[in-house]
């Protein structure tokens, strides 16, 4: 069941119906107001150094853009960066330490995007925190050479570089009308980057086999379809979904999979699991430009 109202959710707010069109303008009067208050929060925050250069990551809508790969792609090129998140849909609370020179939780403590970053980048330190001050007084304290924020777009009372993925969606409003969590004030000065212009993707599938079922618990799966091989079904979970062998076998069992494709955000969630598992390995290519202006504000004095 929830699985299918985030399907649902998920459609109503970039790919509607006509019925949910219709619920869209029905709600259009609170829309007005989350926006009004987004920009109220917005208008009386003042920045505050925190003693080290932050460079956020975001996106002004709900649901996947990308962040992660992007992040990843920017923080190889420091030699000791602190990626900072929320971790959503993890099994705890308060501010843990997912990696300093060795991964230090599962991914039910850390969540899975965490973990991501953790398997992925050998030299950075990954922290979890519900407030992001907190999590970047800790990668001070760590000797941290500066900070990634996932996801830091709306942290507004934090001084930083902010980066803004360009998501496309014929849908403008704000929640709950539409899928935009803040709008981008004009008084705001981001770097908004644009795949095909700032990056590009490049996917390669890893262990594939003959005959792949797509297993993924991401936002948006259907972003996926441009990348896909020839595969037998699409299996959808909600965002953040904890996988259990017994229902991933169930999935194998009916279609006959010869393994499941899967992403590197549901790699780190599985592969404790005795299954054959191919994965969609993403990576960006950036614009030298980006990079450039990242190492200048980070370096600046």
């Amino acid at each position: 069941m929830k699985r299918l109202a985030v399907l649902w959710g998920e459609q109503y707010l970039y790919h509607p119906t006509l019925f949910q069109k219709i619920l869209s303008l029905l709600l259009l009067p609170f829309s007005w107001l989350y926006c009004l208050l987004a920009f109220i929060r917005y208008s009386r925050s003042t920045p505050v150094n925190l003693g080290i250069r932050v460079v956020s990551i975001g996106n002004l809508t709900v649901g996947g853009s990308g962040k992660t790969p992007l992040t990843i792609e920017l923080a190889k090129h420091f030699s000791k960066p602190a990626i900072i998140l929320r971790g959503y849909g993890r099994k705890s609370k308060g501010m843990i330490v997912v990696k300093d020179r060795d991964i230090l939780c599962d991914f039910q403590k850390s969540g899975d995007e965490a973990m991501v970053y953790a398997q992925s980048l050998s030299h950075a330190v990954v922290i979890v925190c519900e407030s992001r001050e907190h999590g970047i007084s800790e990668a001070l304290a760590m000797g941290c050479e500066m900070v990634f924020l996932d996801d830091g777009y709306g942290k507004h009372g934090i001084e930083k570089l902010d980066i803004l993925i360009d998501v496309q969606t014929p849908n403008t409003f704000c929640l709950p009308s539409g899928p935009y969590r803040e709008k981008l004030w004009s008084s705001k000065s981001v770097i908004m980057v644009r795949e095909e212009k700032t990056f590009k993707r490049h996917v390669d599938i890893k262990d594939s086999t003959s005959k792949m079922v797509l297993v993924t618990a991401i936002a948006r799966p259907e972003r996926l379809d441009v990348y896909l091989p020839e595969v037998v079904e699409k299996v959808y979970f909600e965002d953040h979904h904890f996988f259990t062998q017994w229902e991933l076998e169930a999935i194998v069992k009916r279609t006959g999979a010869t393994s499941l494709l899967v992403t590197s955000k549901d790699f780190v969630k599985m592969s404790s699991f005795n299954l054959n598992l191919s994965i969609l390995e993403l990576t960006l290519e950036l614009d030298e430009s980006l990079i450039t202006t990242v190492k200048d504000y980070v370096h600046a004095t």
